[in-house]
C-alpha cells in the first residue's frame, strides 16, 4: 500500500491506496492558518499516519507517500516554494525530506494539479483520452497537462493555468500581478472580491452562512448553499468566475489543441455538472476550431483525485529517491 497527501489551501487530503492506485482509507484535517511550512508538514504527516491507521497499518508499512503541494515544486530535490494560498510559505522549504523523516518512509513530490489531471488520467474521467488539460477550481485555480499519454511539467512550472491573463491591467491577483484568470475565479479572490462589494454596501448571505457554519473562510460548500439560496452576490461573482474559466481554459485549449478538459478542484467538484456546462459555453466564443470543442467533463475521482494521484507517484515497491518527478 501506498499513501497520497493533497495538500489544499484549506485542507490536507490523506488516503492510503492498494497496488490499483483504489483508495483503502482516507482522512482530511484542516490546513494550518498560521505558522509556517513546518507546522503544515507536521499536520501532513499527523494525516496520513491516521489514515494508516483507519487502513490497519504503520506508516513505516507503506511503500512510500506521495504528495501533491501547491507552488513551485523541485521534485527532484523535495522543495516547494513560494506557496502563496498558506501563511508564511514565501521561500523554499524542504517538504519531502521533513515528511520522510518524520514519518521513516521515502517520500515523492509533485505538483498538486498535475498529479490530480494524471490520476484522472488513468484512473478517471480522462482515462479514454491520450491528450487533455486538467482544470482544478478552488482556492486557485490550477492546471495539469498530459499529452500523448504523458504528463507533461515543462521546466516545472508547465500548466500555471491559473496564472493566463484574461484582462490586461484587470484585478489584483493573489500572485502579485493583474489580469489573471484566478484573480476572478479563484476562491481567496472571489472571496476578497465578496467583502469589498459588502464593505461599499452590498447584502449576500455569504458571511452569514459561513458564521453558521463555524467557518473563518468561504468554502465551496458555502458558495454552493448561497447560490442554492439564489443570492445574487454569489451568483455574479461566480458568474464572473465562469467567464474568467471561459477565457482561460479556451486560450489553453487554442494552444493545445487537447482531446479533453477534465474540471475538478474543491469549486469544480462542488458544483459538479451544472457548472461544468456553463464554463463550457463560456469557452465556446473563444476557441479557434470551435467546430470540433474538446469534451470538458467534471473530475469524477473527486475531493479524494490529488490525493491518489499523489499515491501513484510511489511505485509499488516504493522510490529509491526522498523524491521523484510527478508522473
Amino acid at each position: 500500500m501506498r499513501g497520497g497527501i493533497d495538500l489544499g489551501g484549506t485542507k490536507i487530503q490523506a488516503v492510503v491506496v492498494n497496488s490499483a492506485g483504489r483508495p483503502v482509507a482516507d482522512v482530511r484535517a484542516p490546513t494550518p492558518v498560521d505558522g509556517g511550512p513546518a507546522d503544515v508538514a507536521r499536520a501532513m504527516a499527523s494525516a496520513i499516519r491516521d489514515a494508516a491507521a483507519a487502513a490497519g497499518v504503520e506508516p513505516r508499512a507503506l511503500a512510500g507517500v506521495g504528495v501533491g503541494s501547491p507552488g513551485e515544486v523541485d521534485a527532484a530535490a523535495g522543495v516547494v516554494s513560494n506557496v502563496v494560498n498558506l501563511p508564511g510559505w514565501d521561500g523554499g522549504f524542504a517538504l519531502g525530506d521533513a515528511l520522510a523523516s518524520d514519518l521513516g518512509v521515502p517520500v515523492a513530490i509533485g505538483n498538486d494539479v498535475q498529479v490530480a489531471t494524471n490520476a484522472e488520467a488513468r484512473l478517471g474521467a480522462g482515462k479514454p483520452y491520450s491528450s487533455l488539460l486538467g482544470v482544478f477550481w478552488g482556492s486557485g485555480v490550477g492546471g495539469g497537462i498530459v499529452l500523448n499519454g504523458r504528463p507533461w511539467v515543462g521546466r516545472g512550472a508547465a500548466a500555471e493555468i491559473g496564472h493566463v491573463v484574461v484582462r490586461r491591467g484587470g484585478a489584483r491577483c493573489p500572485c502579485g500581478r493583474r489580469g489573471c484568470m484566478e484573480a476572478y475565479a479563484g476562491r481567496v479572490a472571489m472571496e476578497l472580491r465578496a467583502r469589498q462589494l459588502v464593505a461599499r454596501g452590498e447584502s449576500t448571505v455569504l458571511f452569514e452562512l459561513m458564521e453558521a457554519r463555524g467557518r473563518d473562510r468561504l468554502t465551496s460548500r458555502i458558495w454552493a448553499m448561497a447560490l442554492e439560496q439564489g443570492d445574487p452576490l454569489a451568483e455574479r461573482l461566480v458568474e464572473r468566475a465562469v467567464k474568467a474559466l471561459g477565457a482561460g481554459v479556451a486560450s489553453a485549449v487554442n494552444l493545445l489543441d487537447v482531446e479533453a478538459v477534465v474540471i475538478g478542484g474543491g469549486l469544480g467538484v462542488r458544483f459538479g455538472e451544472p457548472l461544468v456546462h456553463r464554463i463550457r459555453e463560456a469557452m465556446m466564443p473563444h476557441l479557434f476550431a470551435d467546430d470540433r470543442p474538446p469534451v470538458v467533463a467534471p473530475a469524477t475521482l473527486g475531493d479524494l483525485g490529488g490525493a491518489i494521484g499523489a499515491a501513484l507517484l510511489v511505485p509499488a515497491r516504493g522510490p529509491r529517491l526522498t523524491a521523484q518527478r510527478a508522473g
